[in-house]
This record gives structure tokens, sequence and C-alpha cells, in this order.
């Protein structure tokens, strides 16, 4: 009597935990591909092709902006892992799928302006894949609340962005400013969700954490 097939086991928390880590080296050093296309595309011709000053300045903040999608990535896994919600975890993967667009973007940016990802992505990963975890742990509100203020902070450092960028780098711009409507949605999403209003010390230090990452991976 041939043997019957045997049905799939439904994953453990280690196995959870390799494919989250096995995503974050794809993350770090790999450029996923997007389920839409980048907002730039319509710009057929780098208005900064041939300015090297222009091209290493805003090759430095999509560096910038890349660590931040590698940690967007870490921090919806750890979170998804440790959810006490099916549904919370059914939002956080549908954010991290969503932020995988913005992973692809960058990394054609920056390889069209002749440079590199950051070396620490592995390192910024590893990190933030832990705070996501702890952020799980705490309850659902509250890692709705990290991911509401997580993303209320990255809009207003894209922002910033789109000031120091060059002005004529229309294809950066372009990307950027799809960036953070995007993030200014997920935060929304976050609230919608239940998310509870973190305590301010908790912000301060959120914003300390990110002013280290940027001024790293600035240019390392």
């Amino acid at each position: 009597m041939p043997n019957k097939p045997s049905l799939p086991r439904s994953m453990t928390m280690m196995d959870q935990l390799i494919c989250s880590l096995d995503n974050g080296l794809r993350s770090s050093f790999t450029k996923p591909d997007a389920q839409r296309e980048s907002p730039a595309n319509s710009i057929t011709v780098d208005p900064i092709a041939d300015t090297p000053h222009k091209q290493q300045r805003s090759a430095s903040l999509m560096r910038v902006n890349h660590v931040g999608e590698v940690c967007a990535q870490a921090l919806y896994q750890g979170q998804a892992l440790t959810s006490r919600s099916s549904e919370v975890r059914a939002k956080m993967h549908e954010a991290a799928e969503e932020e995988v667009d913005h992973l692809n973007w960058c990394f054609k940016r920056i390889e069209e302006l002749d440079s590199h990802t950051s070396y620490l992505n592995p390192f910024w990963y590893l990190g933030s894949f832990s705070i996501g975890m702890i952020a799980g742990l705490a309850g659902d509100k509250w890692s709705l609340g990290f991911l509401a203020e997580t993303e209320k902070q990255v809009v207003k450092h894209l922002e910033s962005h789109l000031q120091q960028l060059p002005e004529d780098d229309t294809v950066s711009r372009a990307i950027v400013s799809q960036m953070a409507i995007d993030e200014a949605k997920h935060a929304e999403m976050a609230e919608d969700n239940g998310a509870a209003e973190l305590p301010t010390p908790i912000k301060h230090l959120m914003r300390a954490t990110a002013k280290l990452m940027t001024t790293l991976s600035h240019r390392i």
C-alpha cells in the first residue's frame, strides 16, 4: 500500500526565527523584487549623472534610507514573531511586504549613484529585530504603538531628506516622496488598529537610537 503524502507541518518558533534571519541577510545584501514600479521610472535621464559631488551627497542620504528599510523589515518580522494576535501578525507581514518595494527602490538608486549600502546592515537588522520582538511581547496595543511612532519619526526623517537632497536630483526625490506617503499610511494603519500612545521617554530613546543609526550609516 503506497504511503500517504505527508501534510506540511506548521512552523515552529525556531522555524520562524530562521526564516526571519534569512530575510535579514537578503534584506541587508540583495535587491529584492518589487511589486510596484519605482516612482522614478518615468525619469529617463538622471539629472545628476555628471555631477560627482551631488551623486555622493545623494548616495549618502539614500544609503541612510536603505538602512531605515532594513530596520523596518526587522522590526515587523520581530513584532510578528511575538504578537499574540493573528490579525496583528497579518498586519505586520502586510506592512513588511510593502516595505520590500522601498528596499528595491533604494538599493537600485544607490547602484545608479555608484555607491554601496551600509556595511553595518546585519548589525542594524539584528538590533531592530530584537527590539521588534520585545515590542511584540509587550502586547499588541504597545506593539502597534511602537509601529505608529516609528513610522511617524520615519516620515519626519524622509521629509528632512527632501530638504537635503540636491534640488535637481529628481530621481531620488521621487523615491523619497513616495516612501514618505507609504510610511504615513502604515502609521495610520497602526492607529486604526488600536495603537497605544508611547510614553515620552520611549519616544526620546527611539529618536536618539535613530540619530546614532543615521550618523553611522551616512558614511559606513
